[in-house]
């Protein structure tokens, strides 16, 4: 008689159709699906806003598809193990291939968890990430990642600690590749240091709380072939803060919340890795230097029903704007002095698989001559 297998196996994903108009061309990625902010004023040899106009495109790449493996006590630990893929494609060129977005080891003692592979960046807060339809789940004003980490987390009932070590692969940082502007992993790998994060939560039914810090060290300048100039193999190391939360609001003996609030404010030094915003100076003296944004988004929900409304509001402010002392600017937004979105949106939900949403979604832009952009989406979700 053939023995029983000690692992079990469980299939789920999505299927996402999702259509999206822009009244203006934006600054975005995988067929602009996922945007971050309009693009700015660009005029011909006639004047006319050669960005500006109407534009609107149909996608599927998100279509999802994982796999969890759940295995016997090992160690003293439940463990299991984690595969998800969609057909975004880790770059625009690649759309429409398949991408790996978690791969994962999970390790879950009584009051102890250790977590290895891929997985959320640990600056992503999955516990309060907005709920809004398009790609980019409330980016540039909240980030949006996955990295190659070792997580740890220490849970007490309420309180929990989690330390994180991560490093790069679809998202990389930017520098000076031989000499020339490039995004590359080697900026972080010369550094020899991982991103090091820190959060301490407080969570109940009702509220959770917590705090971040995150820490990067690149090596801006990498030579990776024979080049006239050797390079500096200086460091350069960027702090970020986060604050963070999520209300349930319950009705009376109803265990489930009828509405959500998610909240969150960073001190952003340097996350474009993160599809964020703020990044380095390379001074002439070839020193660096962090260029600051403050963010903070505010999402909520109605959690309950057919009927579900939701608004996602962002705000986020260029403390360094108008700086233009520098021979190299990395990052995303230093042209921008602020940048707000207005979101708001209308799902469906069968309860049995199937949801429609309606969004519009507003991002108005501080360039030197503001702009906005308007997007209308419809999107279908038919979830197994």
């Amino acid at each position: 008689m053939k023995a029983q297998s000690p692992f079990s196996l469980e299939w789920h994903g999505f299927v996402n159709p999702h259509y999206y108009a822009d009244s203006r061309s934006v600054v975005g990625g995988r067929e602009d699906m996922m945007l971050f902010y309009p693009k700015p004023i660009l005029r011909d040899s006639l004047g006319n806003d050669i960005n500006d106009g109407w534009q609107a495109d149909m996608l599927a790449i998100t279509a999802r598809l994982g796999l969890r493996v759940k295995g016997p006590d090992m160690l003293g630990a439940k463990t299991s193990a984690y595969v998800e893929g969609d057909f975004t494609g880790s770059t625009n060129a690649a759309i429409n291939n398949l991408r790996l977005r978690h791969a994962y080891i999970d390790l879950r003692w009584e009051h102890h968890r250790l977590l290895a592979g891929q997985y959320w960046y640990p600056m992503v807060i999955h516990e309060i990430m907005p709920m809004t339809n398009p790609l980019n789940m409330g980016s540039p004003f909240h980030p949006y990642a996955r990295q190659p980490q070792v997580r740890y987390e220490y849970n007490l009932g309420i309180l929990e600690a989690v330390a994180a070590a991560s490093w790069q692969l679809d998202n990389m940082s930017q520098g000076l590749l031989n000499g020339a502007p490039a995004s590359s992993t080697l900026f972080a790998r010369h550094s020899l240091v991982p991103e090091l994060n820190l959060q301490l939560r407080w969570n109940s039914d009702m509220l959770f709380l917590g705090a971040a810090v995150n820490i990067k060290t690149i090596q801006p300048q990498v030579q990776s072939a024979a080049t006239a100039v050797q390079p500096s193999t200086d460091k350069h190391t960027s702090l970020t803060w986060s604050l963070f939360g999520r209300l349930n609001i319950f009705e009376r003996c109803d265990p489930k919340p009828l509405l959500t609030i998610k909240a969150q404010t960073l001190l952003n030094n340097s996350l474009y890795e993160g599809c964020s915003l703020g990044g380095y100076l390379m001074l002439a003296d070839s020193t660096f230097q962090d260029w600051h944004f403050n963010t903070v988004w505010v999402d909520i929900e109605r959690t309950r029903g057919h009927w579900r409304p939701g608004l996602f509001l962002g705000y986020a402010k260029n403390l360094d704007y108008g700086n233009t002392d520098f021979a190299h600017c990395f990052g995303r937004g230093h042209d921008l002095e602020y940048l707000w979105r207005i979101q708001p949106r209308l799902t469906y939900k069968t309860l049995t698989g199937l949801d429609f949403t309606a969004e519009a979604e507003y991002t108005h832009a501080g360039y030197k001559e503001p702009v906005g952009n308007l997007r209308l989406s419809l999107s279908m979700v038919y979830s197994f």
